[in-house]
């Protein structure tokens, strides 16, 4: 937003010079023609890191929980819950965009929230591999759901672990009625576009009927609107919940009431960080950049600024709180965290989740696409080592220092780490293949050109029953 001539000048969402066909055309491009030579590139890297994590995890299955770095006291899995906890607040993005800004009416999301949505389901997908790798005998994972069985066991309804269980999968499954929902309209417009019998047949399918009457867009409005409602609370309920896991225990560095709004706020600022990411890749490779504009980036960065700040000051309150406690544990875990042996990762964390937003004050590197991808990355380095500090530092030095010991990941903490990064790009660049990556619908809604014409046609019509 510039003001020129004493007069305010909003930026274009889309540029000026696309039609409505246009929009069609260059959003079904990638479904309908063969990928790009960096598209590839892109995906013979994810497949590799997703073998390497592939072949980490059979070894895992095969010789047990014991070949990761896990020790006493450090018997948490710390690269486990370190992944579990990372992924579910790069999940958290997504639905904001999506169903926060829609409610509010934020036209600036339209172009950007097919691919936040989706982020959102792979990274929750992602995030729910961990759990079942951590519980060490895998084929009893199923245990962990209050089934009714013949033996009358339950599952422990006091402990935070089980109500994992039941916000995330409430989240996953919303999220993925949510993003399935928006997709529909644009199905049915990639259908009819379908020259191969085999893709009409698929994509007939997944759009459920789709005939664009009026009747089933007063539907499709209610049941977006209705979804978007049930998003937005588990948004903050749900990292809310996961911080739930450290906080209500006793152990000094986790037993803290600060934990649910700082988890949501990191979860919030890790989110808008990969969709970052994500997106300068997507505008490159798919040739999207009239769509994914500057504008749509600088907003992104502005809210990673504002959500970079809120962890900064969850940091300072942290150590502010250990000292004026009096708890002599409690000062003692920040004292080791900010000059112990991990005290690396501490300092990474800081650097990276505090000092590197703070570029975005200025505009010429809010806008530089370079600048906000090294960002965008650095911030997501410093979200995973905030995990990882939170949980070594306080599992390796508890109460007893005869019980003290310390942690060192192994190859397999490592592959499987490698190979949950190549899970999530190989899905979200599949995905950019086989489905409309910008909603088209809602894109054409905000075009100026689109609305001319729409009551151009349907002037026109009118005209032509009056005759």
């Amino acid at each position: 937003m510039e003001i020129k001539d004493g007069k305010i000048v909003k930026e274009p969402l889309v540029a000026p010079d696309l039609t409505l066909a246009d929009v069609n055309k260059d959003v079904c491009n990638p479904l309908e023609t063969f990928p790009t030579k960096k598209w590839y590139v892109c995906l013979v890297l994810s497949l590799s890191a997703l073998l390497v994590g592939g072949v980490m995890v059979w070894g895992l299955i095969g010789k047990g929980i014991g070949v990761t770095g896990l020790n006493q006291p450090v018997g948490w899995g710390a690269f486990d819950i370190t992944n579990f906890v990372f992924w579910i607040g790069i999940g958290h993005a997504g639905t904001l965009i999506s169903a926060i800004l829609y409610l509010f009416r934020q036209k600036w999301r339209t172009a950007i929230n097919r691919s936040a949505e989706a982020m959102t389901i792979f990274a929750v997908m992602t995030a729910g591999l961990f759990p079942l790798l951590h519980v060490g005998r895998q084929w009893y994972a199923f245990w962990l759901l209050p089934y009714p069985n013949q033996r009358e066991l339950w599952v422990n309804f006091r402990s935070p672990l089980l109500w994992d269980v039941f916000a995330v999968s409430t989240y996953f499954t919303i999220s993925l009625l949510f993003w399935y929902t928006g997709l529909v309209p644009d199905l049915a417009s990639v259908r009819d576009r379908c020259k191969n019998r085999i893709r009409k047949f698929v994509y007939t399918i997944l759009s459920l009927g789709w005939r664009g009457q009026a009747r089933q867009w007063n539907h499709y409005e209610m049941v977006y609107l209705l979804l978007a409602a049930l998003s937005t609370p588990l948004v903050l309920s749900v990292h809310s919940i996961v911080s739930f896991d450290f906080a209500v225990s006793i152990l000094p560095g986790w037993h803290t009431t600060i934990f649910p709004p700082y988890f949501v706020a990191g979860a919030i600022f890790s989110g808008f960080a990969m969709v970052v990411t994500l997106l300068v890749i997507a505008r490159e490779v798919f040739k999207l950049k009239k769509y994914i504009t500057l504008y749509h980036l600088e907003n992104m960065n502005k809210i990673m600024l504002l959500t970079g700040m809120m962890v900064g000051y969850a940091y300072l309150m942290e150590l502010f709180i250990a000292w004026y406690s009096g708890n002599l544990y409690e000062r003692f875990i920040f004292l080791n965290r900010v000059s112990g042996p991990f005290a690396w990762a501490y300092w990474i964390m800081m650097s990276c989740n505090v000092l590197t937003p703070q570029i975005f004050w200025v505009k010429k590197w809010r806008r530089s696409v370079p600048v906000m991808f090294v960002a965008s990355l650095l911030v997501n380095i410093g979200m995973w080592f905030e995990r990882f500090t939170i949980i070594v530092t306080s599992l390796n030095n508890d109460f007893l220092p005869s019980s003290w010991d310390s942690y060192y990941p192994t190859r397999y903490d490592w592959g499987i780490t490698l190979g949950a990064f190549g899970f999530f790009f190989t899905f979200f660049l599949l995905f950019c293949r086989f489905m409309p990556t910008i909603a088209m619908f809602e894109v054409k809604s905000i075009m100026k050109i689109g609305r001319k014409e729409a009551r151009a046609e349907m002037y026109a019509g009118v005209v032509a029953r009056t005759d």
